[in-house]
């Protein structure tokens, strides 16, 4: 099979809703070989829910490819669109510990962990916190959400999209537009009128789309079309980097030499604008057994080819190990 070439499309062979307490449900589901290797794909965001496409980074004759609709997304209820829905319960560590609620409801003693960019830093703060449990990590476009890297993503790229940035920060009334802009638009998301919801929800995404590809051909996603999944990833992602998603500051990199003895694999754009190669790099020197792929070309997404390739040869190489 060529490097690039991801695995054929395949539809689950089971699938649920998991009480994870506090009348939160968690959609699950389980693709490939029901006796194969355990692997978890932990999607971005947060709250972009899973993708299909995602199932096809794997053998499917050889893993057993768990996805989850991490908390208020994709087919997890309650839905974060719906302005009712409380955030409160929707924290990083409320979503380590329903990874470990999965674990156990499925039997699953060591399973491999598969995240991208925001499923890179839940997939570190699990295996931080269960190393027991965790056989081997691949990580894409690495990100650990420090301040400093939410900083960078919604003020320090501006100069590379001033049109954008100026739409972006025009979203914000006047007195807030030169302040924090994620805690601008995470009240915009609260306020009582849904007209000024959906117009913040539409502008963050706007925004984000800018430095998502370095490809000209690249489209935006196609879900992020959906007036209700724009909300509902627009209130989860501005709940989280308003909190700092509950970490202090540069505490995964600090807690990395517990990852001792798992090995890994960091696949990272050089080109990467929204989570630039240095924390990448940083995970890297602090974590004993891993290794950093550098794709020279490619950005963000995993799905450009040099990406998809990387993401591949790394979930082949522990297709046979035993867990």
């Amino acid at each position: 099979m060529p490097a690039a070439t991801l695995f054929p499309e395949i539809e689950p062979f089971a699938h649920g809703l998991l009480d994870v307490g506090g009348g939160h449900r968690v959609y699950w589901e389980a693709c490939g070989n029901p006796e194969g290797r355990p692997a978890l794909v932990l999607h971005g965001g947060p709250g972009s829910g899973c993708s299909p496409s995602a199932r096809r980074y794997f053998d499917p004759a050889r893993y057993r490819v768990i996805l989850l609709d991490q908390r208020g997304c994709g087919r997890s209820l309650p839905h974060a669109a719906d302005p009712a829905t409380d955030l409160a319960a929707n924290t990083t560590w409320h979503l380590v510990d329903d990874l470990e609620r999965l674990r156990r409801h499925l039997e699953i003693g060591r399973w491999l962990l598969f995240g991208t960019s925001w499923g890179s830093t839940l997939a570190l703060a699990y295996a931080e916190r269960h190393p027991g449990q965790v056989a081997a990590l691949v990580l894409a476009g690495v990100t650990t959400t420090r301040r400093s890297e939410i900083d960078w993503l919604y003020r320090g790229l501006a100069p590379l999209f001033p049109e954008q940035w100026a739409r972006f920060r025009a979203g914000v009334p006047a007195p807030g537009r030169d302040g924090d802009l994620v805690a601008a638009y995470w009240r915009l998301l609260q306020d009582p009128d849904p007209a000024v919801r959906a117009r913040a929800a539409e502008n963050w995404h706007a925004w984000e789309a800018a430095p998502l590809s370095v490809r000209p051909d690249a489209r935006y996603p196609a879900r992020w079309l959906d007036p209700a999944y724009r909300m509902a990833r627009a209130r989860i992602i501005t709940h989280y980097f308003h909190h700092g998603a509950w970490f202090e500051e540069g505490g995964l990199l600090r807690e990395a030499h517990r990852l001792a003895g798992i090995p890994g694999v960091l696949v990272q754009g050089r080109l990467d604008l929204e989570a630039p190669l240095t924390t990448a790099w940083e995970l890297a020197q602090a974590w004993p057994g891993s290794e950093l792929v550098v794709v020279p070309d490619a950005g963000h997404s995993p799905a450009e080819p040099g990406m998809a390739g990387a993401i591949l040869a790394a979930t082949a190489r522990f297709a046979d190990r035993a867990f």
